[in-house]
């Protein structure tokens, strides 16, 4: 029954959008806690095509300040001010994890095993979203809140050129933590009857 207590804390990840910067732990312990989960995530044929960023205060409020003046170039006026609250709600938190996939190991195994080429892409894209889903577990069960953002491409250019990151590295996804400020809605679940099917056993 050893599963038990890692599907507990599986179940108990949820999106938390109401954070602020009330951290349970300390900065050192969720970069711990990045980097042992950067260091064991699966990546086929071990790439390790993962990259990560963790910005905290003034450095994720200047991500969100990029998204938010990129995103006020392209949103009608008349209805930018949700979109607006929405940006001021992710600055909010405490900080914001950014996941890249280095493009330079991608093309790399492309090169190396050719046979596989077209598949390389998108096992890397699985590889980054196990890392995801690992941190976002992880964090979690230490007390935190957060959600899983994407506003790649948008602002990549200005991400890679404000943090001075290498041009391969691609951007994926941003989890915004924090301390809880709130709690998730309800979840609703289908029937794992219509989404299972089991043979031989």
């Amino acid at each position: 029954m050893a599963a038990n207590a890692f599907l507990e804390l599986v179940k108990a990840r949820r999106s938390i959008y109401a954070l602020n910067r009330d951290l349970p732990i300390t900065p050192a312990r969720i970069q711990e806690i990045v980097a042992e989960a950067l260091q064991h995530v699966p990546s086929s044929f071990n790439s390790q095509s993962n990259r990560v960023v963790v910005l905290f205060g003034a450095e994720h409020d200047k991500f969100w300040d990029i998204t938010t003046e990129t995103l006020k170039a392209i949103v009608p006026e008349d209805k930018f001010e949700s979109t607006a609250n929405r940006m001021a709600m992710f600055k909010g938190a405490a900080g914001s994890v950014l996941f890249f996939e280095d493009q330079s190991v991608v093309e790399g195994m492309q090169s190396k095993f050719a046979i596989y080429a077209d598949r390389f892409p998108v096992w890397a894209t699985q590889s980054t979203g196990m890392l995801q889903h690992i941190l976002w577990v992880a964090l979690e069960a230490e007390g935190l809140g957060a959600n899983l953002q994407h506003y790649n491409p948008l602002v990549d250019a200005k991400v890679a050129e404000t943090w001075k990151l290498p041009e391969t590295w691609k951007l994926n996804a941003q989890l915004v933590f924090g301390g809880r400020a709130g709690s998730a809605g309800e979840k609703a679940f289908g029937p794992v009857e219509e989404k299972l099917k089991v043979f031989g056993a």
